[in-house]
């Protein structure tokens, strides 16, 4: 009981780094419809922010885990931190300048930080404490993950989206001056936010540079690729991430296309129910907002159940294996898409939301599966999981490449193909208990 009371404070702190990395994953975001008027970005453009995210998990989770081997997760940690700062502090010149090419540099620094973070914690937090425990303490700090998630949006749109955004076109009406002055004020609302998250970050930095943390992995690791690769339920693992994040991101992702292709507004303005939540959303009447405007404030449900299911999960995988939990979950996910593909209107629209309660728990429990038993190697095998998060550059734009052939519905099947997978590994480890080696 002491043993478990010291490993507190560790926790503690280590989730908030999770809350730390999935706010300022959102948060960048919101920078979005700003940047393409900044920059004077195409969509393809813009989409490559997204492409620089995941690119940077893929480039670099694997040099992450050996550079954790040489300096240890503490260390690890604050060059994690360190990184992400600079990503910050580098979005002032990218914006004063407006020279694409250093956003680009800003946001690939940025999720470098990131990437390094989630290699170092993930299986930090999994050794805090029993290993039969594991996955309950990963989905609990990834439940604060997803409330920084889920808070980023609102603080997004009061501090960089406050303000109305001109169109292409309404820029270049503008006089010289006037344009000037514009994109400069365009400017300050990107780095003024920014800065402040490079000295936040800068301050958990130096908080885990005076922390003690309790060395719990062999971190100067002797294991070698060769022996990751001849894990077999490990890569089985890494297979998981990759279908599990870009199943979640190619729903996440279509989810207002989806909606509006069932033109679910009006059903949305003939439901007294409905026509309240997105009203007090959206803190207006309906007939001011775009369609898109009033078919996304639903997607918030979406994103906001991975929160709630995984406080649940946390839970769930402690009295539970956590193989049975993940095999129900991908289970009810598979049956609600399957119900959303079957019907229309609101039954189709709040059930592919519901998949996001239930997509809760699967990155903290594959992670957790696939790095059990393995000693030593962890710090390898997590950044090899990590690398698997790329799956949210390959999946959804599969996924919109079927939607383009033969329309959302149809294409959901390639999704359930993803979710089946996360099912057949739920089941293959469902009768394994968790080892204490």
């Amino acid at each position: 009981m002491n043993q478990k009371k010291s490993y507190l404070p560790s926790f503690i702190l280590l989730t908030t780094l999770f809350f730390l990395w999935g706010f300022i994953t959102v948060l960048v975001d919101s920078l979005i419809p700003r940047l393409r008027e900044l920059f004077t970005l195409s969509y393809f453009q813009a989409g490559m922010v997204q492409f620089a995210f995941f690119g940077a998990y893929f480039v670099l989770s694997i040099p992450a885990s050996f550079i954790l081997s040489k300096i240890g997760y503490k260390k690890g940690i604050i060059l994690g931190l360190a990184t992400m700062a600079t990503g910050c502090l580098l979005f002032y010149p990218a914006a004063s300048y407006r020279v694409f090419g250093i956003f680009m540099l800003a946001y690939f620094v940025l999720a470098g930080g990131m990437t390094i973070l989630q290699v170092a914690a993930n299986p930090y937090v999994a050794v805090l404490g029993s290993e039969e425990g594991a996955s309950s303490r990963l989905n609990l700090s990834q439940a604060f993950n997803s409330l920084g998630t889920a808070i980023a949006p609102a603080v997004g749109a009061l501090f960089i989206l406050s303000d109305t955004i001109k169109s292409k076109d309404e820029i270049a009406a503008l006089s010289a001056i006037s344009k000037e002055t514009y994109l400069a004020s365009e400017a300050s609302a990107v780095q003024t936010p920014f800065l402040g998250l490079a000295l936040f970050i800068l301050l958990i930095a130096g908080i885990f540079l005076f922390a003690k943390l309790p060395t719990l992995i062999n971190e100067a690791s002797t294991g070698t690729y060769t022996e990751v690769f001849k894990q077999k339920n490990l890569m089985q693992g890494v297979l998981g991430i990759l279908f599990y994040v870009g199943a979640e991101v190619a729903i996440g992702s279509y989810l207002v296309n989806y909606f509006l292709d069932m033109k679910l507004v009006s059903v949305i303005k003939e439901n007294n129910l409905m026509t309240s939540i997105a009203e007090g959303i959206l803190n207006s009447g309906l007939a001011d907002n775009d369609n898109k405007a009033i078919v996304g404030v639903f997607v918030t449900f979406y994103w906001s159940g991975a929160m709630i299911g995984r406080f649940i999960g946390s839970y769930l995988t402690k009295i539970i294996s956590p193989g049975k939990v993940l095999g129900i979950f991908a289970t009810i996910a598979i049956s609600l898409i399957l119900i959303s593909i079957g019907t229309t209107g609101v039954v189709s629209m709040w059930s592919i939301l519901a998949v996001g309660l239930f997509n809760s728990i699967m990155f903290p429990t594959i992670f957790t599966l696939a790095i059990d038993g393995i000693g030593e190697l962890k710090p390898k095998a997590s950044g090899l999981l990590c690398t698997a998060i790329v799956g949210g550059a390959i999946i959804p734009p599969l996924y919109g490449y079927f939607t383009d052939i033969i329309g959302f519905k149809p294409a959901f099947i390639f999704v359930i193909t993803c979710y089946a997978y996360i099912l057949w590994y739920g089941y293959k480890n469902s009768k394994k208990s968790i080892s204490h080696a």
